[in-house]
């Protein structure tokens, strides 16, 4: 790798421009109904789409703690956390929230928990009940 310094750049003078103005770009239109087949409503291209893979949490709360107070913990300790029993949890998809819920009991298997939605959230209008 060099260690050059470009400490000044001076413009072409034979290259001439100007302001950009609408009737320099293309126009775009929104696709017709009986256009192109490959939209993005097409099986292929939703196949596509389905398959990405999502990161979901389930966050039952959080809390801060110093530094010092956190290597304190051991074994058997609880860390409080700011939400309460009963209320709402957030579930976070790609780091977006985009649901709440409660915490239950898996039916099938007493020894998992599941999350029951109550509220979806929606981009347009905040929240949307289920």
């Amino acid at each position: 790798m060099s260690d050059t310094v470009i400490d000044h750049v001076s413009a072409d003078a034979g290259v001439k421009t100007k302001p950009a103005d609408a009737a320099n770009f293309a126009k775009v239109e929104a696709p017709s109904k009986d256009s192109n087949p490959g939209t993005i409503g097409d099986d292929k291209n939703l196949d596509t789409i389905l398959g990405i893979p999502v990161n979901i949490q389930v966050v039952l709360g959080s809390a801060t703690m110093l530094v010092s107070n956190l290597l304190k913990l051991g074994r058997g300790a609880v860390i409080p956390l700011n939400h309460r029993v009963g209320e709402p949890i957030d579930i976070v998809v790609n780091g977006r929230v985009i649901a709440r819920g409660e915490v239950v009991v898996v039916e099938d298997d007493n020894s998992r928990f599941g999350v029951s939605l109550t509220e979806i959230i929606s981009a347009q209008n905040g929240g949307l009940d289920i």
